[in-house]
């Protein structure tokens, strides 16, 4: 039994059918990717999942559960936190303030305090930032907050959603080093990327979308080979 099974769902924004029938597995400990051109279904693929966009039809289960009707705050109790598309840090709280708000709905403190000290390990920029307000910080900072946020809800699947846009290059090249580290580190890992050459780098499996529907998946390598995908997404 694969950790996440996305069933045929068809997800609709009013009467814009959005996702037309995508099927998917995200096996326990994998990095596995989406790409795709904007307009493909990528983020909200992610939305389905976390319940901020439900499908119409079709089924999604978590470790076996179905949470096709869970709602947002139930779905992150049951271990799936999400990084959002352009970072949603909350500008006026500090760097610690956000870091608290991913770890509302734990009253364990001290597992709690030792998450602090892991996003600090793997970010520590934040941690020499961690009383400034995250509105003033560089994007790539509070993409780092906006992944440090979601870990801090200790999850057994972390979503990200284009964790490279709008960001420096050098910025770019250190979170994937991190994405990397956190998935060796046990956390499976859904990752949506429209910068491919990062996201086939990183993740094990991908599945490339266009117009809502699934056009290919392969392991990761096998698609950085394929043709098409190279003069598709690649620069090729």
């Amino acid at each position: 039994m694969a950790l996440l099974e996305i069933d045929d769902i068809h997800t609709f924004y009013g009467n814009i059918e959005a996702l037309k029938g995508i099927s998917l597995t995200v096996e326990e400990g994998e990095c596995v990717t989406l790409i795709g051109s904007n307009g493909a279904g990528k983020s909200t693929t992610l939305r389905s999942i976390s319940g901020l966009t439900p499908p119409r039809t079709g089924d999604i289960r978590f470790s076996g559960e179905n949470i096709t009707r869970t709602p947002p705050s139930d779905i992150v109790k049951l271990g799936i936190s999400q990084s959002p598309e352009g970072r949603r840090c909350f500008p006026r709280m500090t760097v610690r303030e956000n870091l608290d708000m991913g770890a509302y709905l734990r009253r364990d403190r001290d597992a709690i305090a030792e998450d602090v000290a892991r996003v600090y390990d793997l970010f520590p920029r934040l941690q020499e930032r961690q009383r400034q307000k995250a509105g003033t910080m560089s994007g790539g900072e509070q993409q780092m907050l906006a992944i440090g946020r979601a870990l801090m809800a200790r999850p057994k699947l972390l979503l990200l959603d284009e964790p490279s846009m709008g960001i420096a290059p050098i910025l770019v090249e250190r979170i994937y080093e991190t994405i990397a580290e956190i998935n060796e580190q046990g956390t499976t890992i859904l990752l949506v990327e429209q910068n491919a050459n990062y996201a086939l780098a990183v993740s094990q499996r991908a599945y490339v979308l266009e117009t809502g529907r699934i056009a290919l998946s392969d392991r990761s390598e096998a698609l950085r080979a394929n043709p098409d995908v190279q003069k598709a997404y690649l620069g090729g």
